[in-house]
């Protein structure tokens, strides 16, 4: 059972709605568990969640079951100096803060891709996003809660599930214990409040965001990157000396980049080994031979095959699933492994059979550079080859 295990909050504050005139956020769908434990996660008890629903009903609200809507905000401290740390004390504030907005969200995941759509918002902290002295349980548990919806905001995104973090500086039950009473009493969640009801609110388009808010401002924060340094030349080791020489630079942030995926950081890196080939700096310095092939392969780049078609039957299809892992015995894999199911359909990644034909049909052996013997290339290295289109017209890229 997980209110034996963690204490969950999974609640939007209503407070907010004293001053709120617009009936955009008029009805949301709110589920309620707050155990009602202090600061450190001891002790239980239901006036905290009962207080919400009072306010819920109050207010017109009624019960619904759906899953529209998911905000993790449960927290606790166990504030120490890293020196002083226990594993009781670093365990649990991951169960509660890390675990616990996996498991909720977890929870309402399916039912979300299900619909088609969903709202979560995690909760973090500027803690996690800056460090804090005797906080280093609760900052990795707060930036692996970003972490964690950075992946959910990609993986949803096909679902119209959109998945967002705040940084709030709130005054609570929790943040009493560290901050004079008069500021908890001005950091009213009141300020918090409206940004987490336009994140989860079906018109707002925000995906993968980071927002630090409080008192009435709201920010949003991203990753910056320096242009840095190559510190390695050809035929010479990579030294600690080439690093120092070259530490301004590495941490000049002056025209600095904005990665925003992961796929732009690769890609930055991959243009590194372009202009690293270009100028002439070797890989490795072991590497004269790898570098004078990269060299060879250069004709290979932007080569565009002719196309290729391919067919294949049911069966084909059939014991390819099974031979990934598909079972008749899960029913999730009945479409993949019965040709009579209603919705009957190939493996995503049966594509990759497709390639391969290609490559072993011969038709890579004609691209300038490329003396390599494809037939020993194993299918998870078809990451070497783009499919443009259905026809399997095949562009070859570094």
């Amino acid at each position: 059972m997980i209110e034996e295990e963690i204490p969950i909050i999974w609640i939007l504050y209503l407070t907010y709605l004293e001053d709120v005139k617009n009936e955009l956020f008029a009805c949301f769908c709110i589920a309620v568990n707050d155990l009602g434990g202090d600061f450190k996660g001891v002790g239980k008890g239901s006036s905290a969640a009962d207080k919400v629903v009072e306010e819920i009903r109050r207010r017109g609200g009624k019960a619904v079951a759906n899953y529209d809507v998911v905000v993790n905000n449960a927290g606790i401290l166990r504030d120490r100096s890293f020196s002083r740390i226990s594993d009781e004390d670093w365990d649990i504030i991951q169960r509660v803060h890390l675990r616990g907005s996996f498991q909720v969200t977890r929870a309402a995941w399916e039912h979300m891709k299900k619909q088609k759509y969903g709202r979560i918002l995690m909760t973090s902290s500027a803690s996690g996003i800056y460090g804090n002295f005797g906080q280093a349980n609760y900052s990795a548990a707060k930036l692996g809660i970003l972490g964690l919806c950075n992946t959910l905001a990609i993986e949803g995104r096909k679902s119209n599930i959109h998945c967002n973090t705040i940084a709030p500086n709130a005054g609570s039950r929790m943040t009493q214990t560290v901050m004079p009473q008069d500021i908890v009493e001005a950091l009213k969640p009141d300020y918090v409040a409206p940004l987490v009801l336009w994140l989860c609110h079906e018109s707002c388009e925000e995906n993968g965001g980071l927002f630090e808010v409080g008192a009435g401002w709201i920010g949003k924060l991203r990753w910056e990157r320096t242009l840095g340094a190559i510190v390695r030349q050809r035929n010479q080791p990579m030294t600690p000396e080439a690093v120092r020489a070259n530490w301004e630079k590495i941490c000049d942030f002056s025209n600095a980049s904005k990665p925003q995926t992961i796929q732009e950081s690769t890609r930055s890196i991959l243009e590194v080994l372009h202009k690293v080939d270009a100028e002439g700096v070797s890989q490795n310095h072991t590497s004269h031979k790898a570098s004078t092939a990269t060299s060879e392969s250069a004709g290979a780049v932007g080569y565009r095959l002719p196309s290729f078609s391919s067919s294949y039957t049911e069966l084909q299809s059939i014991m390819y699933a099974l031979g990934v892992g598909a079972s008749v015995k899960n029913p999730k894999d009945m479409k993949f492994v019965y040709e009579g199911s209603a919705d009957f359909s190939c493996l995503p990644t049966f594509g990759v059979i497709i390639a391969q034909k290609s490559m072993m049909n011969g038709g890579l052996a004609d691209v300038p550079g490329l003396s390599i013997d494809f037939a020993k290339i194993s299918a998870a290295s078809m990451c070497d080859l783009r499919v443009d289109d259905v026809n399997q017209s095949l562009t070859v890229f570094h």
